[in-house]
């Protein structure tokens, strides 16, 4: 069995993770930490919990957690994984970053987003970009991952043909996407209020959103050269799930057949990659609560361009699923185990 800690563990995030490690035939959770709820019983803070994990949160203790745990999961905020990771690395522990702190190849990349240095600039030579599709090798042989982002999980798929084949002009890809209200964390802020959330929709980010960075860099890595698009995120009033529809200018003249044709060949081998039938396009409610990424595409014949619509649960292929698919990679598990559910779709 594989023993299991959760830092940040009452975050939607990481009560997912919890949710699914709960589940998991491999693992034992064995630690769930959380400063703002130190001491307090989890099923008391999540009552969903009650009669399946009756664990107190507790205070980070780096010595207790590399005694106990084979594998960690960070679920903190952005900027404070960098300052605990490096200490739990120097343990020996297997790590999953659920932060935008290890995601990056470039210290200077991440500063230019962040608006802060790196701290431990050293580990991301150590860390591998935790999309399991796109890197399974280099996370075989690693101890620190940086699990994506929900934004960059679903649009980074749902292009990665495009660009791998040379298929489209690598200038002026546009991606628009709508997430659900949870991509925006527990915290309580205004803007995620009912009342302020409920019966509208609205763009944030725009132009400047961090997500960007992450989509570039691995999408530039498949297309040999760099790569710089136009993301827009926007904010819809359900509680998870995001939809990314993608517009790219296509090289020639090349069917929906042909484009499907590629993107089966490309996926072939990923079980949660499900690339839709000619005419059918992804919904959220077959997705949400599973990790499967549904990817559907149209040809636009008058202007020559491609139209990619990706579908995943934020919460899950987007966070806390793809980072127990992770650790299944890690630990030599097949990759299904604890994730082969298909979604609510009511």
């Amino acid at each position: 069995m594989i023993n299991a800690g959760v830092l940040g563990a009452t975050g939607y995030a990481g009560t997912e993770l919890v949710r699914l490690l709960s589940g998991h035939p491999e693992v034992n959770i064995k630690l769930l930490v959380s400063h703002s709820y130190n001491g307090e019983s989890y099923a008391d803070i999540y009552k969903n919990y009650k009669q399946i994990l009756n664990m107190e949160c507790e205070e980070l203790d780096v010595d207790k957690v590399a005694k106990a745990c084979d594998v960690v999961f960070t679920a903190l905020p952005h900027g404070a994984s960098k300052s605990v990771i490096p200490e739990l690395y120097a343990k020996g522990l297997k790590i999953i970053d659920l932060s935008g702190d290890f995601r990056y190849n470039d210290a200077g990349v991440y500063a230019e987003w962040y608006g802060e240095e790196h701290s431990a600039p050293e580990l991301l030579d150590k860390s591998v970009y935790g999309l399991c599709e796109l890197h399974r090798e280099e996370i075989k042989n690693t101890s620190l991952v940086g699990n994506p982002g929900c934004y960059t999980t679903c649009s980074i798929l749902g292009l990665a043909p495009l660009l791998k084949y040379g298929l489209v002009e690598t200038k002026n890809i546009i991606i628009d996407a709508k997430s659900g209200v949870t991509g925006a964390g527990r915290s309580l802020k205004l803007q995620n209020h009912f009342c302020e959330c409920n019966e509208t929709m609205k763009a944030y980010g725009v132009a400047t959103h961090r997500h960007t960075s992450e989509i570039e860099q691995e999408l530039s890595l498949l297309a040999g050269e760099d790569i710089v698009l136009s993301f827009t995120p926007h904010l819809v009033p359900f509680n998870r799930g995001i939809l990314a529809t993608m517009y790219a200018n296509l090289k020639k003249d090349t069917s929906l057949d042909e484009l499907l044709e590629v993107f089966r060949k490309f996926y072939k081998d990923e079980y949660f990659v499900r690339v839709c039938e000619k005419g059918e396009l992804p919904e959220i409610k077959n997705v949400a609560g599973s990790n499967f990424v549904d990817i559907g595409l149209a040809v636009d014949k008058r202007l020559g361009r491609v139209i990619v619509v990706s579908c995943i649960d934020n919460l899950v292929k987007g966070a806390a699923g793809q980072a127990v698919q992770n650790m299944n990679i890690l630990f030599s598990l097949d990759e299904k185990t604890g994730l082969n559910m298909p979604g609510y779709y009511i």
